[in-house]
């Protein structure tokens, strides 16, 4: 199943609607981007005023690491011509009731001196490397085939997940948080079953394949429409 397409009109990103048998509560996937058009984010924010709940991704606090990371993709909109905009929905005030499970800035820090001393260092030499990349050719890599993502791991993917610093990797950007966003979302599939509400849930595009298998894994929660949205035309 795609999450991101690239094809000669653009990049699109699937908004995944999960239902399963016997609960009226049904999950609205967003597969999200850093950066993207601005009609990208104008169409996701249309979509969120009519759920009823939007579970949205964010670390909470700020940090120098935090400030580093997000450079990476900050620096993209600073090319005017790449006529792309960092994330600008106004989330709180969408009207809409929110919650924010994700990690503050102090648990990240803490899982980010949890990886060896060698990967961290390795991480502050390439930030610098990728965020000029970024500036001078992020629209292009927006509008490539490498931005495409499923589900199910790619031939790059397993060839990479068995190597030490993918494990401590995806361990600190992703595994945790993916625990403590399904974590919420079991609490609300225990507690909210028996209403008809829609729930949002806006995280970055590389979350989902986690959120996806843990809501068919744990709650028998399966993707039943998709509407696909423009995040950047071609």
């Amino acid at each position: 199943m795609q999450i991101i397409e690239h094809s000669i009109i653009g990049t699109r990103s699937a908004v995944l609607r999960l239902r399963r048998p016997g609960s009226q509560l049904e999950f609205v996937l967003f597969p999200m981007l850093h950066v993207a058009s601005p009609k990208f984010y104008a169409a996701v924010a249309q979509r969120l005023r009519q759920c009823d709940l939007l579970v949205v991704e964010g670390v909470s606090g700020r940090s120098v690491l935090g400030w580093a990371i997000t450079l990476t993709y900050r620096v993209m909109p600073a090319n005017k011509r790449s006529g792309l905009v960092v994330d600008n929905i106004a989330y709180r005030s969408l009207g809409v009731e929110l919650i924010n499970p994700d990690v503050t800035t102090a648990e990240f820090a803490q899982g980010w001196r949890a990886m060896p001393q060698r990967y961290r260092l390795l991480m502050w030499c390439v930030i610098p490397i990728v965020a000029v990349a970024q500036f001078f050719g992020g629209t292009r890599r927006l509008l490539s085939p490498e931005v495409e993502l499923n589900d199910l791991p790619s031939a790059k993917d397993e060839m990479y997940s068995d190597s030490e610093f993918s494990e401590h990797f995806e361990r600190t950007f992703g595994g945790h948080r993916d625990e403590r966003l399904l974590a919420a979302l079991s609490e609300l599939v225990r507690t909210r079953s028996s209403e008809r509400i829609d729930v949002a849930v806006v995280y970055g595009a590389g979350h989902v394949p986690a959120i996806v298998r843990g809501l068919l894994d744990r709650h028998g929660y399966r993707p039943r429409k998709a509407e696909w949205l423009t995040v950047l035309d071609a």
